[in-house]
This record gives C-alpha cells, sequence and structure tokens, in this order.
C-alpha cells in the first residue's frame, strides 16, 4: 500500500485538481501551474495520511478478497485452496470492493481537501466561506480530519460515501479480475508462481484498466469531497452528476483520464508488487521458524 502511494500520489494531486478544480485546462498545464505556484511539495500535498492509513485500507481490501475467495472455493469444491473460478474472482471483488468504503471514504476525503485547498475559486454566484479562496484551511491531516469532524460530523467525514460505492464496487472487479487473467496469461507454463515481472505488468495493466473504468464516478466523489473548502455547492451525488453535466457536458465526466490511466500503472504495479512480495516473504519466514 505504501508502495502504491508513494508511486501515484503526484499524479493523483493532478487528476484531482482537473477534476475538481478549475482554470488548469489540459493535462500538461495542470502539472506546469502546479510547479510554478506550489514547486514540487504541491504534488505531494495530503499524501501523509493515505501513507499513514494505506496499509489498514489495503489490508482491509486485499485481506477480504483472499479471504472470500477462499470461502467461496470451501462452498463450492470442498477446498479452500482450489483454484478460484472467474464468478469466485467476480465476488469477491465486489465484496471487498463494497467493505473498503468504510476506510476508504474518510482517507479519501482528508486528502482531497488538502489537495484542494489551494485551489482559487471563482465563481461570483457561489456564497464563499469566510475562508480567503486560496489560502489554506487546514494545518495538516488530522486538523483536517477532525475540522470536517467538528462543523460536519459523522456525516461530513462520509461525504462521498456513495460516489465511492458506485465507483469502487465495480473498479475493484476491473482490478482483481484482470490481474489474475494477466498473471495467468504472462505466467511461463510449468511455473508454480508468476515471477515479479509478470506481477508488475499484470499489476499495471489491472490499474490502468481499473481506472479507466471508475473514472466517471471518481469526477463526481472528487467534486463532492472537495465542495466544502471554501464553498458547499453540491446536496449530493445525483445532484453532483446533474449539475456537472448541464454546467459543462457529458465530457466532464471523463475529466482526468488519462492521468488516471497513466497513474493506475506504477501505482498498482507498486501495489500488487509489494504485496506478492510481502507474502511471499512472510511464508518463507514461518516456513522456516516452523520447518
Amino acid at each position: 500500500g505504501i508502495a502504491s502511494v508513494v508511486a501515484g500520489h503526484p499524479l493523483d494531486t493532478v487528476k484531482t485538481r482537473l477534476q475538481a478544480g478549475q482554470g488548469y485546462g489540459n493535462t500538461l498545464k495542470c502539472v506546469l501551474t502546479v510547479y510554478r505556484n506550489e514547486s514540487v511539495a504541491g504534488f505531494f500535498k495530503g499524501m501523509s495520511f493515505p501513507l499513514a492509513s494505506i496499509g489498514i485500507y489495503s489490508s482491509v481490501v486485499f485481506g477480504v478478497y483472499s479471504n472470500t475467495l477462499r470461502v467461496l472455493s470451501q462452498l463450492r469444491r470442498g477446498d479452500p485452496a482450489a483454484a478460484p473460478s472467474l464468478t469466485d474472482m467476480t465476488l469477491a471483488s465486489l465484496v471487498a470492493g463494497a467493505l473498503s468504503v468504510g476506510i476508504g471514504t474518510p482517507v479519501e476525503l482528508v486528502k482531497i481537501r488538502l489537495q484542494m485547498q489551494t485551489q482559487p475559486y471563482t465563481k461570483e454566484s457561489v456564497k464563499l466561506k469566510s475562508t480567503v479562496p486560496g489560502s489554506p484551511v487546514y494545518r495538516g491531516p488530522i486538523h483536517c480530519f477532525r475540522t470536517i469532524l467538528q462543523k460536519e460530523g459523522i456525516a461530513g467525514v462520509y461525504r462521498g460515501n456513495v460516489a465511492m460505492l458506485l465507483r469502487d464496487v465495480p473498479g475493484y472487479y476491473a482490478y482483481f479480475v484482470p490481474y489474475a487473467m494477466f498473471c495467468d496469461w504472462i505466467t511461463p507454463d510449468g511455473s508454480i508462481s508468476p515471477n515479479p515481472s509478470s506481477i508488475w505488468v499484470a499489476g499495471g495493466v489491472a490499474g490502468a484498466v481499473s481506472w479507466a473504468v471508475c473514472t466517471p464516478m471518481d469526477v463526481v466523489k472528487s467534486r463532492l469531497q472537495a465542495d466544502g473548502v471554501y464553498l458547499n455547492q453540491y446536496k449530493g451525488t445525483l445532484d453532483c452528476m446533474l449539475q456537472s453535466y448541464q454546467n459543462e457536458g457529458v465530457k466532464v465526466f471523463f475529466r482526468g483520464l488519462m492521468v488516471n490511466t497513466v497513474r493506475g500503472f506504477p501505482s498498482s504495479a507498486a501495489m500488487f508488487l509489494g504485496y506478492e512480495l510481502s507474502l511471499k516473504a512472510m511464508k518463507r519466514c514461518q516456513t522456516e521458524t516452523n520447518p
């Protein structure tokens, strides 16, 4: 999980600014604007909180997925170690995506609020809060979380959870299933398990596919969670979708598609490689400790 955050956060910041910000234009212009105004540190805004919490989040996602596969294999074939079917992988990925929202929503919210708090808002029709747009609102992730909890309550902490659910349930299906298929496809015949290069490629392709699939709902989630730094524009998921469509057309739901897809490769490649190598290392330690 940590490897994934480090590899993907700079482009994640660009993606968030493109989806929920104003005046950035295309991807290259966004990168240059962030660098010119905030230097290299601007690309790492909001990284500390996901970095600190990603271990728990990844444990839930991968743990729920793998354990659901074992349960399904036990129920359907009487052997928890049996090779899972496509149906098993589909059900397990949907369960993992649904349960991940409970932990993932607050993490995403804090990350996006910190990424967006230097974003200038220029809409005159929107009533701004007393804080001057473009000036920092939060001193850090803990202050951000505490401020949201005090001002907006638990509902505020889970702002955007419906959009995240609609993003992650199909998103994790397009994440785990392609990974398993590509791993099987590129692993040489006779090998018991895929080698690191196969894991890296399969994980990267799965990440690119997954982020391409869930970009439309990722746009809605980003806008909902960014809403509230200086203004409150959206009443909920449906209202955000309708306002975005009315103001910018259907193309708005594909904002950041290229960045998402490009970022998805190294981020997910690092995630799956770290996961598989960690498992192998722990199994090797167990074998040496308990021969």
